[in-house]
């Protein structure tokens, strides 16, 4: 996609524009060029970044984002295709269904990943899944392996990103330093899909299943009486 500043001071995108996950809003949606760099500006000072405010087009809400600049020229100022989240939208996931020690770190652990601190992101993930192991056992520790297993299949993840997984959540703050292995905006993309699953299908599905399985019986009975009278 090519995206470049006029001497006009106007933003051109080709095909759809600029899209993304609205931090206010949280909707998936197009943005409007609000406030543009001056190209007469742009071409003076040579910034190796630009930086651009939008406007959403499904709340209104300002949004900023910040643009790499590839080329200098008469005609245009290029910018680079990917840009920067300057706020990032929250990410979201049912906490309350996972025990009461594991939520505040998982909580902490999506805002971590929202301010697009990886690393960060991927310590309170250890934490996470350590107060879970302390929660389900030993027992309840190779379940949740045997779960990252078949999320492994599932995905078709290769070996090196499933290693890093194994070392985030199941290494030890013990094992010789460093003892986690560093992320990257990808791989902890990954982590964040993969924790995702993991949790929903320990925790989540779980405690949804039973809360079907309470209501169906309650009303059960009800149905049965409704019907021979």
């Amino acid at each position: 996609m090519s995206i470049y500043v006029s001497p006009q001071d106007e933003l051109h995108t080709e095909y759809q524009g600029v899209a993304l996950n609205c931090p206010h809003c949280q909707t998936m949606t197009h943005l409007t060029a609000t406030a543009v760099p001056r190209f007469e500006d742009l071409n003076r000072r040579r910034p190796k970044h630009a930086g651009i405010v939008f406007r959403c087009d499904a709340c209104g809400e300002p949004v900023f984002l910040k643009f790499a600049v590839k080329s200098f020229g008469p005609q245009r100022v290029e910018l680079a295709a990917h840009f920067i989240e300057i706020e990032r939208a929250r990410e979201q996931f049912p906490i309350t269904y996972l025990p009461a020690g594991a939520q505040d770190l998982f909580k902490e652990a999506l805002a971590c990943y929202s301010a697009g601190c990886w690393n960060a992101f991927g310590s309170m993930s250890r934490r996470t899944a350590q107060s879970l192991f302390r929660e389900l056992g030993e027992r309840g520790k190779l379940d949740m392996f045997d779960t990252l297993q078949e999320i492994r299949s599932i995905a078709e993840l290769d070996e090196a990103s499933f290693s890093v997984l194994r070392a985030v959540l199941f290494g030890s703050d013990s094992d010789p330093w460093p003892n986690q292995p560093a992320l990257g905006a990808e791989s902890a993309g990954i982590l964040l899909e993969v924790m995702r699953d993991l949790l929903y299908q320990t925790f989540v599905r779980k405690a949804r299943l039973k809360q079907a399985m309470t209501f169906r019986r309650f009303v059960a009975p009800a149905q049965t009486v409704s019907a021979a009278g």
